[in-house]
């Protein structure tokens, strides 16, 4: 872990305050294959109400430069944490990669509903549930939203395969109140987009579109691995 204020580049452990923010990032390779879209989505996020600093995301930038290949040998494939206290102190570290134990449909819409909740605070949910209606994309956030590094993949590969996309920020809460008919009719395929698992489907409302959207994202993966 590395203190902002400190030039020296290291992992090496020092505490840190309370966390007002947390980021957490997939490897694959010792790489961070999204580098420069969860650099972005860095930039748009606050703490203490206060938007993350040009200097904060440069000192990230550098830190994933200098460090992270050494820093991540043991997990190579892990996880890289960033964290900011109330203070504005940050550090970083690298773990290993968990995935997750469940992948029902309340699952997946529980866990976005609580990445809304930190979104309220910090700018970006880093977890977003989406659905496909009719062979297009429905994201659980308001319109105008600001992406995560996983949610900004998503938008730019649907603009690619020319499929449409519109916003419900009511989809998680609405599958956790079973208001809506998980069936062919209302959701034919729902999936997590988050920025430590990817792109996850719930369990049996699988379908070709999160799967190419998956395979999308495993191919980065892939070549960073390949490299």
């Amino acid at each position: 872990m590395q203190d902002e204020k400190n030039d020296a580049p290291s992992f090496a452990g020092f505490e840190l305050g309370v966390p007002a923010l947390v980021c957490r990032w997939r490897l694959a390779n010792r790489a961070l294959p999204l580098e420069n879209r969860h650099l972005r989505s860095l930039g748009a996020r606050r703490v203490n109400g206060i938007p993350v600093s040009t200097q904060l995301v440069a000192w990230a930038k550098q830190h994933i430069e200098w460090t992270l290949a050494d820093g991540s040998a043991p997990h190579p494939n892990g996880v890289l944490m960033l964290v900011m206290d109330k203070e504005g102190r940050a550090a970083m570290s690298v773990g290993p990669y968990d995935s997750l134990a469940s992948a029902s449909a309340a699952g997946l819409a529980a866990r976005a509903v609580a990445a809304a909740h930190e979104a309220r605070a910090t700018g970006v949910a880093p977890e977003t549930l989406w659905a496909v209606r009719a062979g297009a994309l429905v994201c659980g956030a308001e319109a105008g939203w600001r992406p995560s590094g996983i949610d900004s993949l998503v938008t730019d590969l649907a603009k690619t395969l020319g499929v449409p996309v519109s916003h419900d920020p009511l989809l998680a809460a609405s599958v956790l109140d079973g208001e809506k008919d998980l069936g062919p009719t209302s959701c034919d395929e729902l999936f997590l987009a988050s920025d430590e698992h990817g792109i996850v489907s719930a369990a049996g409302l699988e379908g070709p579109r999160a799967s190419r959207l998956a395979d999308g994202y495993a191919k980065l993966l892939d070549a960073a691995k390949r490299s």
